[in-house]
């Protein structure tokens, strides 16, 4: 368990215990020092305020038990807990878009449009709603992360023995995630495609990937489900988790997702429509079930209703 809250302004010292250990930085701190903006957390770890035994870390490093983590003073308050909570409108479409939860997962059918947490200009993500919504929570943190356009289904771990269980079944292709995803044209990657992806930003500071040889192995493969006159509706099926894969990958063959500001063609993209990505299905494998977990999430209306345009 993290140590009993001392005021910001103080200088802080928290032993890392077993309950911790394997956990980033970031996220250690932002259930550390609730309250306090993602973008500020990454600041002092960058700025090398955050020390650990010592040492300046990277915003990607984990914990070791028994590591010592050096807090700076804050010139700042925590929000108040009241603070934290959404707004009526976005705590009723979160509650009602549990898909799943018991004492260790929670499994939520994720909005188009809402970030997975808050950082780099956003202040508010699914992450703080869900601990806005349950104050009383020891522990509630993301397992892996879908673009703030994309829709559907998202783990969010209740305990850390479930977070390191479920990142090692990512790590080793046990989870089975399947997307929904409408491209524009006849699809032309057949039943898959294997690119290498490399992260790079650019001048304005914005993050993106390529297939590059230099990158690292990639492979999605894809099932036909539907083809219409000028877009095609895939079922896709991320084998390895590069950011941004599934998006690259169909960019890479000619056929774009509709409404993809990123990699699409932004004269077709150009008229507002949201990203046609939405995740519709989580295939787990859990250590207190005798089967595996097969959780479903409908596609949104609105993206049912492209299609439906498109059929007719």
């Amino acid at each position: 368990m993290l140590a009993s809250h001392q005021p910001l302004n103080q200088v802080q010292q928290i032993v890392v215990t077993d309950a911790n250990s394997g956990q980033r930085i970031d996220n250690f701190l932002s259930t550390f020092l609730r309250g306090v903006p993602k973008s500020r957390i990454y600041r002092i770890i960058r700025k090398g305020e955050v020390r650990v035994n010592k040492g300046r870390i990277a915003v990607s490093y984990r914990l070791v038990n028994g590591d010592i983590v050096r807090i700076p003073p804050l010139r700042m308050e925590a929000k108040p807990e009241g603070n934290t909570h959404p707004g009526q409108k976005l705590a009723k479409i979160l509650e009602n878009s549990i898909l799943f939860e018991d004492d260790q997962l929670l499994i939520v059918d994720k909005p188009a449009g809402l970030a997975v947490h808050g950082g780099s200009g956003i202040s508010f993500g699914l992450i703080e709603a869900l601990r806005g919504l349950r104050p009383k929570a020891p522990f509630l943190e993301l397992v892996h992360r879908l673009d703030r356009e994309t829709s559907g289904c998202i783990m969010i771990a209740k305990k850390r023995s479930m977070l390191i269980h479920l990142h090692n079944c990512l790590k080793s292709g046990k989870i089975d995630k399947r997307y929904y995803a409408l491209v524009q044209g006849k699809w032309k990657g057949g039943k898959s495609v294997e690119a290498p992806l490399l992260k790079y930003v650019l001048k304005s500071g914005e993050r993106m990937v390529k297939v590059d040889p230099e990158g690292k192995l990639a492979k999605t493969t894809f099932e036909l489900m539907e083809s219409f006159s000028q877009a095609t509706l895939l079922q896709a099926k991320p084998v390895t988790g590069r950011t941004h894969q599934i998006r690259v990958h169909c960019a890479f063959m000619g056929n774009p997702i509709v409404g993809d500001q990123k990699y699409g063609d932004h004269g077709v993209n150009g008229d507002g429509k949201r990203l046609f990505l939405h995740a519709h299905q989580l295939v787990i494998e859990l250590p207190y079930k005798p089967y595996h977990l097969t959780i479903t999430c409908p596609m949104p209306a609105s993206l049912e209703k492209i299609c439906q345009e498109l059929r007719t």
